[in-house]
């Protein structure tokens, strides 16, 4: 890990051209106390080895980082910036005629960071200031929200993804050069192009899908037994995926003979590209489709402050903003006001989030009639604890099977009580009548739609404390960062969490932020 020698190359900017650099600005807080904010020892971790050529010191690169993820630059534009501009020239302590390093040593920085032990520690060291100035002291209120952040590559097609893979197989599995000469005709695969087809004739395509899927399935098959590295193991996994994922057997096959077509629709939790194998499709409403990544926020509202923030793939229960939102909320020392939209209000995560004591602000997702403009389930009368059962509107109580389930699906079945009923019409359409299904944690869900339809109390904090997260989401993606740089979660997340630091470093600047007797205060005179 290189150390700071104490000497700069020419005059020292900071020294020299002060009054140049806008005060208040985060440029001139790190020119006073980047040691501070990020100490020598914060980063020994990531060199364990004494060996080598020294590397720059790392406050300098954590800083410049910091500043790259607030400004949105590339490695290149930002290491301009540190040649060429004054504020950046005394924010990293470098000296007026310091011609900075190559844009790969920031690459290097960010890699040794995100796969270290603490891939977080810059949004953990400004969270640690926000701890000291006491800023959030008595402010109890959360908001969550997530936005969609679009992948750093092109979305592939099938075509393009089968092609890609196979080369990546043939390129890193040994031996698979040889299988693939002798099985994988659909393609030259020395040609990194699509193939030369009509590709506005239909049944071309159609062709090219099953040659090229069942060159797929004979290279798999035909591979040498052997132990892959993780390159190799990566690239067969891959091939397999993307060579299920978008065919299925052709119309009069059974599976078994290896003729294939494109699937009709598109495939849960589909890969959409080679490249970053992580990205997906995201959809954050039924019509609106984007290929990213998601990342979620809990903001403090008051004062905008980010309190957690997690990058996620964008599709698969796991990465859903209910349980992304829970673990926003796991570092909380004491209750919180957890406020979100119906994304959030799930019935598991009511039930945690309620079981660790949070008072919840999240609006239940309306329900939906059988029949448009007809009853819905609360126009029932549901009892799931004492006699476990469904009266209809029209007066007809049945029992809910599994009684003793509160926490799992369960039924109430009409059946013949539908026959011949007034009510039928405004009910249901099924001709065997109507069927009522509760969800796991029905009374809780129940009983939040019922507070946020009549608590006057509870829908003014809602209105008050919801919206301004959505100023942070705007903080977030403006200067072109709705677009990732990086590739894979991981080094997304990193990039997540330190444009976050950044944003929060900035906000506390501007709420006047100070150092005195070796401690961070808001002073409200100077914001």
């Amino acid at each position: 890990m290189g150390e700071w020698a104490g000497e700069t190359v020419g005059p020292d900017v900071w020294e020299t051209c002060r009054e140049l650099i806008p005060a208040g600005s985060v440029f001139a807080f790190f020119a006073e106390h980047r040691g501070v904010l990020f100490p020598a020892e914060m980063f020994a971790d990531m060199y364990p080895s004494a060996n080598g050529r020294p590397s720059m010191p790392p406050q300098i690169l954590a800083a410049a980082i910091t500043l790259q993820a607030l400004h949105g630059l590339s490695d290149f534009e930002t290491v301009q910036e540190l040649r060429c501009d004054l504020r950046w020239k005394a924010a990293c302590g470098l000296g007026l005629h310091d011609m900075a390093f190559d844009p790969s040593l920031l690459a290097y920085f960010r890699r040794r960071l995100a796969r270290s032990a603490r891939p977080n520690r810059v949004f953990e060291a400004v969270r640690e200031v926000v701890k000291a100035t006491g800023v959030l002291k008595g402010k109890h209120r959360r908001a969550l929200d997530s936005t969609v952040l679009d992948d750093a590559v092109a979305t592939q097609d099938t075509v393009t993804q089968i092609i890609a893979a196979v080369r990546a197989v043939i390129r890193e599995v040994p031996g698979a050069g040889q299988v693939a000469a002798g099985q994988c005709t659909a393609h030259d695969y020395t040609d990194p192009g699509k193939p030369r087809i009509a590709w506005n004739d239909e049944q071309a395509r159609a062709e090219l899908v099953d040659a090229l899927a069942g060159d797929a399935v004979r290279l798999l098959g035909h591979l040498p037994e052997q132990q892959l590295g993780e390159k190799a193991a990566n690239a067969v996994g891959i091939l397999a995926l993307v060579a299920g994922q978008d065919v299925e057997p052709a119309e009069d096959s059974d599976g078994r003979d290896g003729r294939w077509r494109i699937t009709r629709g598109t495939a849960p939790d589909r890969m959409v590209s080679t490249v970053d194998p992580e990205a997906r499709h995201v959809h954050k409403t039924r019509t609106h489709q984007q290929d990213g990544f998601k990342a979620h926020l809990a903001v403090e509202p008051e004062t905008g402050l980010y309190t957690a923030v997690a990058l996620t793939p964008g599709a698969g229960a796991q990465h859903h903003e209910a349980a992304i939102g829970i673990d926003l909320l796991a570092d909380e020392d004491t209750p919180v006001d957890a406020f979100g939209d119906t994304a959030y209000s799930t019935g598991d995560a009511r039930h945690t989030l309620e079981q660790q004591g949070h008072r919840l602000f999240l609006k239940p997702a309306p329900l939906r009639a059988a029949v448009p403009g007809g009853f819905t389930l609360d126009d029932f009368a549901i009892d799931t604890t004492t006699t476990a059962t469904v009266t209809c509107p029209a007066g007809h109580t049945v029992c809910l099977s599994d009684p003793g389930g509160q926490h799992h699906q369960r039924k109430a079945t009409f059946e013949n009580l539908c026959t011949g009923c007034p009510l039928r019409e405004r009910c249901t359409k099924a001709k065997a009548g109507r069927t009522v299904t509760l969800r796991p944690n029905h009374d809780q869900l129940a009983a939040a739609r019922h507070q946020a339809a009549t608590d006057s109390d509870w829908q003014a904090d809602y209105r008050r404390w919801r919206p301004p997260v959505e100023r942070a989401v705007a903080w977030l993606v403006q200067h072109g960062n709705r677009r990732l740089r990086y590739r894979g979660t991981i080094a997304n997340n990193t990039w997540l969490h330190t444009r976050a630091a950044a944003l929060n470093l900035r906000r506390l600047i501007n709420l006047g932020l100070t150092r005195a007797n070796n401690t961070w205060h808001l002073n409200p005179a100077t914001a």
